[in-house]
């Protein structure tokens, strides 16, 4: 049997596949950052109830300086233009350093290396906060992040994706 999940929702567009995959290659390898926008306002769409509050799931310092910038922090943003009455607490999650990339790692692999791979920054003021990510793959990074805010006392957790790695193991 496996264990729920420590978040209420997952709302994402679709599974990691054309076109959305196209997408997200472009916005981070080519820098296309005028894509984030109306994805973004198609998320915003199929979210019923936002939270209050969003953080995102940072990047890895090192990828963070070579990009110039992280992603989900720019979809962050972005959403939470459509959301009047949600914040955006910023840099709420710092990512230790010495942590391997999770891009070439198995399901097992990940999640050993995100074991106190991450620290909490900023305190949350809601009891209801959405994590904010482009890419859901096996889970791990999102768990471990609704895992660090329950112990700090948020009550519901939502995640805003923009797609995620599909099961394929699953009939």
């Amino acid at each position: 049997m496996q264990t729920p999940p420590p978040w209420q929702h997952l709302y994402c567009l679709g599974d990691y596949d054309f076109p959305l995959s196209k997408y997200l290659h472009q916005i981070k390898y080519q820098r296309q950052f005028w894509l984030i926008a109306p994805l973004a306002a198609r998320l915003a769409n199929i979210i019923s109830t936002p939270a209050p509050q969003f953080v995102y799931v940072p990047s890895r310092w090192r990828r963070q300086i070579m990009r110039g910038f992280n992603q989900s922090e720019i979809l962050a943003y972005e959403l939470a233009r459509y959301f009047t009455n949600s914040h955006l607490l910023h840099d709420a999650f710092r990512l230790k350093h010495g942590i391997a990339t999770q891009q070439s790692l198995t399901r097992t692999q990940r999640i050993r290396n995100l074991k106190q791979a991450f620290t909490l920054n900023k305190k949350p003021l809601s009891s209801h906060v959405a994590i904010i990510d482009d890419v859901v793959t096996t889970g791990s990074t999102v768990r471990h992040l609704s895992e660090l805010l329950l112990e700090h006392g948020v009550k519901k957790i939502d995640i805003y994706c923009l797609c995620r790695t599909p099961d394929y193991s699953k009939p």
